[in-house]
């Protein structure tokens, strides 16, 4: 699998860029249950106010925190704030806070620095016990008079503590020595050491807004403020997570398609080079199988890796980080839904696993069997086994759909299975957070931003898990892929290619040679010798068998010798480029191959720049005019894929036709007068002896009267050349072209021969 990201290079700045809008996303998503807990703990709870700190307060709370600060802090709280005092203000400054602050009329206000907003935190950790400190000891409420009275025993000696007014022990502790002070505050503190932050600082807040309120501050505006705000950041911060979703997915599935391109691009490269030798390691429809639905699977893998496999991870780690941050206490919960997570993803990985190995062999095998039906169809229906052919397809279909179905059915059951299990989850979280809600160490929006981080967690374990069970697939197809790519070719380009010699231009000479089939025992073709020159025709005779196809099939490099040589103008055919020796052959197969388009672009196949002169003076020396001009469109007909809609003849009749059009110094016609009759036969290899006067022909054949004339017959069997000379010699030195010829012509058709 990892052999397939060096295909990627030139997406490399693409990937960079989903990377950076990955941890883009990822920050938003995990930012978004701050502003929850914040909405309900600040906004709510809180009414808007977010700090310790008061920003506003009047002069006499103010002193009164100031005697239960600690001297060391005292400085820091008295530099944070600024004195309110009609005297030092402007009319109009005095004019506008009036407004804002109607209180001022009574007494000055002290009001928090601009510049000292970043001190916040430090501000609250100094003025939280104080503010708490003040709450009980000065204000009415019965729920803390029992404290207030046994306090105020104790600073007046047991006198009526009832009695003292506010203004009183306010007099009476800002006349003890900072001593004493500081250590009836460590009795607070122990006091304050039992209660858990958040009700500090709630209790704190308390105390704020009551100081607002007194002051004028308009507190139900503030929070609708605080909520409206929270919320628009929160809104923002959703849309920015949303536009870096869309433009990853976007940039995810071209990174994908490219590499599909390439990949695809790559494979037919590679498939197209193959000899003969490769084609028959892989059927077809394999070959067609990896090069679509096999990078298909790759493809959609990419995708997945793009958009999941570093958005999950950052997710993870950040969503575990805030949750310990959050609430440590609860740590656990998370360790037992991952815990859950993993169990339940392994054991449908371990079912699943095989059944995806074996997806692809059931592709192959079903496209196997529609590419034979298909292409056999009219066999089938000549010997009426179409029931039987109808088995075949119906047993591969079935069993590529039992396997879908098994993976399906089990893919489908997780999402439900895991539902349950993010439910469950939730439940454990609540059940757990109520009563440390209960208890004042945790705060409602705490627990729900805690749910939320626990679902991010999950959720992205989840996603890395739908990864892992798409990657055995994707892998296989991986496999096969590289398979293709990493096939050695046994017919390769020289490093150094040769020139052609001018000099002997269309001289094909074999030397010793002798070919084996890769994996075969024995040799096909054995100690093959004999010189082909331009104005002959020379012409291949045999049983069946005897290696004549395969014998010409050497000299455009279909397959490599296995000892000898085989020499093209003078040269080597393994020294000189593949591409400039078969631009010198004209080549007819055995069996007419067309391609769909017109008749003219078949015809012009091998020669795209032919004019329509040639074109037709090819069509003309091949024996095709009748049939073309019967056409209504003439040279323009569209021709089907393969050809099915023409002729065997008239197939092979183009074939030669786009073989006579390329020009060619060589000449081989691989049995491809075998569909033409007598006449046709006859009338095209005499235009066709006049078109070749400068050529090398060579001709296999299994029909005698289509070799007679041949310069020089080699008589074929079982590999090795029995006879060579030409018709009338051959008659009379070998038996086995005798034989053959005595098969096919009468006695007076020999002698008049």
């Amino acid at each position: 699998m990892l052999k397939l990201f060096k295909y990627m290079k030139q997406s490399v700045g693409s990937v960079l860029l989903v990377i950076l809008l990955l941890v883009i996303q990822a920050v938003c998503d995990l930012t978004l249950p701050d502003f929850t807990s914040d909405i309900v703990n600040i906004g709510i709870q809180q009414g808007g106010i977010e700090n310790a700190a008061p920003d506003i307060i009047r002069q006499s709370e103010f002193e009164k925190l100031a005697l239960f600060t600690k001297e060391a802090d005292r400085k820091t709280v008295q530099d944070s704030y600024r004195l309110l005092e009609k005297e030092q203000l402007s009319p109009a400054e005095y004019s506008a806070l009036v407004k804002k602050y109607p209180a001022l009329t009574d007494e000055p206000l002290y009001q928090l620095e601009a510049g000292k907003q970043k001190d916040l935190t430090e501000l609250n950790d100094i003025l939280g016990r104080p503010i708490i400190a003040v709450s009980i000891l000065f204000s009415e409420d019965e729920s803390t008079a029992g404290i207030r009275q046994q306090f105020a025993e104790g600073l007046v000696g047991g006198k009526d503590a009832g009695a003292l007014t506010e203004e009183q022990l306010f007099g009476i502790l800002s006349q003890m020595p900072q001593e004493a002070r500081e250590k009836m505050m460590e009795k607070f503190d122990e006091v304050f050491s039992q209660m858990p932050d958040s009700m500090i600082s709630q209790s704190a807040v308390l105390y704020v807004r009551q100081e607002y309120q007194a002051v004028g501050v308009d507190t139900g505006s503030l929070q609708t403020r605080y909520i409206l705000w929270a919320g628009a950041k929160m809104l923002l911060v959703a849309l920015l997570s949303m536009a870096a979703t869309v433009i990853v997915s976007f940039f995810a599935a071209r990174i994908a398609a490219a590499l599909g391109r390439e990949l695809r691009s790559r494979v037919f490269g590679k498939v197209v080079s193959f000899s003969q030798a490769e084609f028959d390691r892989y059927s077809t429809a394999s070959l067609i199988t990896r090069s679509t639905n096999d990078i298909q699977q790759v493809q959609m893998l990419m995708v997945m890796l793009m958009r999941v496999v570093f958005y999950a991870p950052i997710v993870g780690v950040g969503g575990v980080l805030k949750v310990v941050d959050t609430n440590s206490t609860m740590s656990w919960i998370i360790a037992v839904a991952v815990a859950a997570v993993l169990t339940l993803v392994i054991v449908l990985f371990a079912s699943v696993m095989p059944r995806f190995r074996l997806m692809q062999k059931l592709v192959d095998r079903l496209n196997l069997v529609t590419r034979e039906i298909l292409t056999g169809l009219p066999v089938i229906r000549a010997f009426s086994t179409e029931k039987h052919e109808e088995e075949r397809f119906d047993e591969a279909n079935h069993n590529l759909t039992r396997t879908n179905l098994f993976v399906n059915r089990v893919m489908s059951s997780m999402m439900p299975l895991m539902m349950l299990l993010m439910n469950g989850i939730t439940i454990l979280i609540m059940w757990n957070g109520a009563h440390s809600i209960d208890s004042g160490s945790m705060q409602v929006g705490d627990m729900m931003a805690f749910i939320q981080y626990t679902m991010q967690i999950v959720m992205s374990f989840l996603m890395i898990s739908m990864v892992s069970i798409m990657l055995p697939r994707a892998a296989v197809s991986a496999r096969r892929i590289t398979e293709v790519l990493d096939t050695d070719i046994a017919v390769r380009d020289p490093e150094s290619p040769v020139p052609f010699d001018e000099s002997r231009r269309g001289v094909v000479e074999f030397r010793g040679v002798s070919f084996r089939y890769p994996g075969a025992d024995e040799d096909v073709l054995t100690g093959i010798d004999f010189v082909a020159r331009p104005g002959e025709t020379t012409a291949f005779i045999g049983s069946t068998g005897s290696g004549k196809s395969t014998l010409v099939n050497l000299i455009p490099r279909f397959f490599d010798v296995t000892s000898g040589e085989i020499l093209v103008d003078g040269v080597d055919v393994r020294q000189v480029s593949q591409q400039e020796l078969r631009e010198r052959i004209g080549y007819v197969p055995q069996k007419g191959v067309l391609f769909s388009g017109t008749i003219a672009s078949n015809i012009k196949y091998g020669c795209p720049d032919a004019s329509e002169e040639e074109m037709m003076r090819a069509a003309r020396i091949a024996q095709s005019t009748e049939f073309i001009e019967a056409k209504p469109e003439g040279y323009q007909s569209e021709i089907a894929q393969g050809g099915d809609n023409v002729s065997g003849g008239q197939k092979q009749r183009l074939s030669i036709a786009r073989a006579i059009a390329k020009r060619p110094e060589i000449y081989i016609f691989d049995d491809s007068f075998s569909a033409l009759d007598f006449k046709t036969d006859a009338a095209l290899r005499a235009a066709l002896k006049r078109e070749t006067a400068d050529s090398t022909v060579l001709i296999v054949a299994q029909r005698i009267s289509t070799i007679l004339h041949a310069e020089q017959i080699l008589v074929l069997d079982e590999g090795q050349v029995v006879g060579k000379g030409t018709h009338r010699e051959l008659l009379e030195t070998c038996e086995t072209y005798r034989q053959i010829a005595m098969s096919q012509l009468s006695k007076e058709e020999l002698s008049h021969e």
